[in-house]
C-alpha cells in the first residue's frame, strides 16, 4: 500500500514539475517576443511608448479598454507617444496644437493613414484612402452631389418624405431606438442615393451592410468567422448589388434618374467628373458608410441626452412647434425651415461632442519626419486623437454637462473638429445635419418618451447599446 502511495505520489510530482515547466517556458517566451517588439521599435527620437506583442500590438488593450487605455498611456508617456494598433506602428497624439497641424498639413507628407482592413472594405478609391489631386478630384465629384443647392432642391424633400413615412406609428408601444436609427440611416440613404424603398432588396442591402461596417474596425486577418472575412464577403456582395443596379440604369429607357448614383452616371457635359463603374461603386460606398454612423448615433443619443435633459427638450419641441404653427399638416420642411433650427443644430453638435461618435483621425506619413520634437519612421500611423479636446475645460467650461445653449455662439462651431478639419473636413456634414434635424422634427412633434430599465451603453470604440437602446413612446396629442 505505501509503495503504490509513494508511486502515485512521485507520478504527480512528475507531472506537477512537466506542467511548472511548461508554464516557465510559456512566460519566458512571451516574455522575449514583448522584449523583441520592443527592441525592434527602439530607434533614436521615437516617441515614448509600449508597442505591445509582435501583429497584434496593444489592439485588443485598445478596443476593450479605450479611453481608459489612452489615459493610462499619456499618464505614463504623456501626450504624444508611440503604441502598435490596428495592425500598424503608430503615434498616438493627444496634444490639441499638435492636432491642428497634422490635420491642417497633408500637403506636407501627413496622409490619411486608415486601418487596412478599413480600405480593403471600402474600396481604394474611397475618399479617405486618396491624397493629393485624385482627393481633389474625388472630393469635387462628391460635393457636387450634396452642395447646398442640392440638398435644398432634390435631397431635402426625399429626407423630410422618408422620415415623414419612417416615424409614423411609434406611438403607445416600446421600441428600440438604437435598432430605429440604424434602419432609418440606412434606408434613407438608400433613397437618396439610388430610389430604394423600404422592400426586400433594401433588406438584403441591409444585413450585408451591417457586416461591413463591423468590419472595418478589425484586425485585417482573413481567417473564417473573423469580422474582417464577414466585412471584405459583404462587400463583395454588395459591389455585386450595385454593379447590377448600374447595369439596369443603363438598359433603362428613363434618360435622367434625380438620385445620387444618376449624378454620378451622368455623361453629359453638365458633370465635369467623369467617374469609372468602380470609382462609382466605392464613393457610394463611402457615402453610405460615413453617414450611417454618424447619423444613427447621433440621433439615438440625442434622443437619450434630450430625455435626461427636460429643459433642453422643451427648448428644441418649442422651436419645432413653432415651424409646425406655420404649415399645414401634409407641408414638408423646407430650407428656410432648415436654417431657422438654430437650437436643433446646437443640439446637434452637443451630443456629437459629448457622445464622442469620432474618438479621432489617422494619417500615414510619407517621409520621416520631425515632430513635437519626435522622429516618425515614413510609413507609420499617427492617430490624432481628438476624443479629449472633446472635453477640454477652456473650449467648453463644464465639459461634461450636455448644453447646447453653447453652440448658440458660431464661432465656436468654427473651432472645433467634430466633423473632422482642414482639406478633410467631412463633405457630408451639411447633409448629416439635415437628416438628424428632419428625424428630431418629427419625433418631437409627435411623441413623448420615457426610457424603459436602465439599457447599458457603451462609447467605445463605436457609441452603441449592446442590447439595445428601449424607450416607451406615446403621442404627443394624449
Amino acid at each position: 500500500m505505501l509503495s503504490l502511495l509513494s508511486s502515485l505520489f512521485r507520478a504527480s510530482m512528475a507531472v506537477f514539475v512537466v506542467v511548472l515547466l511548461c508554464v516557465l517556458f510559456v512566460l519566458c517566451f512571451c516574455s522575449a517576443l514583448l522584449r523583441w517588439n520592443e527592441v525592434r521599435y527602439r530607434k533614436k527620437g521615437l516617441p515614448p511608448g509600449t508597442m505591445g506583442w509582435p501583429v497584434f500590438g496593444e489592439t485588443t488593450e485598445f478596443l476593450k479598454q479605450g479611453p481608459s487605455f489612452m489615459k493610462n498611456q499619456r499618464a505614463r508617456y504623456g501626450s504624444f507617444f508611440k503604441s502598435h494598433i490596428l495592425g500598424c506602428p503608430t503615434v498616438v497624439s493627444m496634444d490639441p496644437e499638435v492636432n491642428r497641424y497634422i490635420l491642417m498639413n497633408e500637403a506636407k507628407g501627413l496622409v490619411p493613414g486608415y486601418p487596412q482592413s478599413m480600405l480593403d472594405i471600402l474600396g481604394k478609391c474611397n475618399i479617405a484612402a486618396v491624397h493629393g489631386s485624385t482627393h481633389k478630384y474625388m472630393r469635387g465629384a462628391l460635393l457636387a452631389l450634396i452642395s447646398s443647392t442640392m440638398i435644398r432642391d432634390q435631397i431635402l424633400p426625399k429626407i423630410d418624405d422618408f422620415m415623414r413615412a419612417h416615424l409614423s406609428g411609434w406611438g403607445n408601444q416600446v421600441i428600440n431606438i438604437q435598432e430605429k436609427t440604424k434602419e432609418m440611416a440606412l434606408l434613407s440613404s438608400l433613397k437618396q442615393i439610388a430610389g430604394i424603398e423600404s422592400s426586400s432588396g433594401s433588406q438584403a442591402f441591409k444585413a450585408e451592410f451591417f457586416k461591413l461596417v463591423l468590419g472595418t474596425l478589425s484586425l485585417p486577418i482573413d481567417l473564417p468567422g473573423t469580422n474582417y472575412r464577414r466585412g471584405f464577403q459583404a462587400r463583395k456582395n454588395i459591389v455585386s448589388m450595385l454593379k447590377q443596379l448600374i447595369e439596369d440604369r443603363r438598359a433603362s429607357s428613363e434618360e435622367v434618374h434625380h438620385d445620387m448614383l444618376g449624378g454620378l452616371m451622368r455623361s453629359d457635359d453638365q458633370n465635369r467628373y467623369k467617374l469609372t463603374d468602380e470609382e462609382i461603386i466605392d464613393h457610394i460606398i463611402t457615402i453610405m458608410y460615413s453617414g450611417y454612423e454618424t447619423v444613427s448615433t447621433t440621433s439615438m443619443m440625442a434622443v437619450k441626452f434630450l430625455h435626461d435633459h427636460p429643459q433642453a427638450l422643451e427648448e428644441l419641441r418649442k422651436e419645432h412647434l413653432a415651424i409646425r404653427a406655420r404649415k399645414r399638416p401634409e407641408d414638408p420642411i423646407d430650407w428656410n425651415d432648415m436654417k431657422s433650427m438654430r437650437f436643433t443644430r446646437a443640439v446637434i453638435f452637443e451630443t456629437s461632442r459629448l457622445a464622442t461618435i469620432v474618438n479621432g483621425v489617422l494619417r500615414k506619413t510619407t517621409q520621416d519626419m520631425e515632430l513635437n520634437g519626435f522622429l516618425i519612421p515614413k510609413g507609420w500611423r499617427i492617430y490624432v486623437y481628438t476624443r479629449e479636446t472633446n472635453y477640454d475645460l477652456f473650449t467648453y467650461p463644464d465639459p461634461l454637462t450636455f448644453n447646447p445653449w453653447r453652440w448658440m455662439d458660431k464661432s465656436l462651431e468654427s473651432n472645433n473638429f467634430i466633423f473632422g478639419g482642414g482639406t478633410r473636413l467631412c463633405p457630408g456634414k451639411e447633409l448629416g445635419i439635415a437628416e438628424i434635424s428632419t428625424f428630431l422634427h418629427y419625433f418631437v412633434t409627435r411623441y413623448r418618451w420615457e426610457e424603459v430599465g436602465g439599457d447599458k451603453l457603451m462609447k467605445f470604440p463605436r457609441v452603441e447599446a449592446p442590447n439595445g437602446l428601449h424607450i416607451r413612446v406615446s403621442n404627443l396629442t394624449n
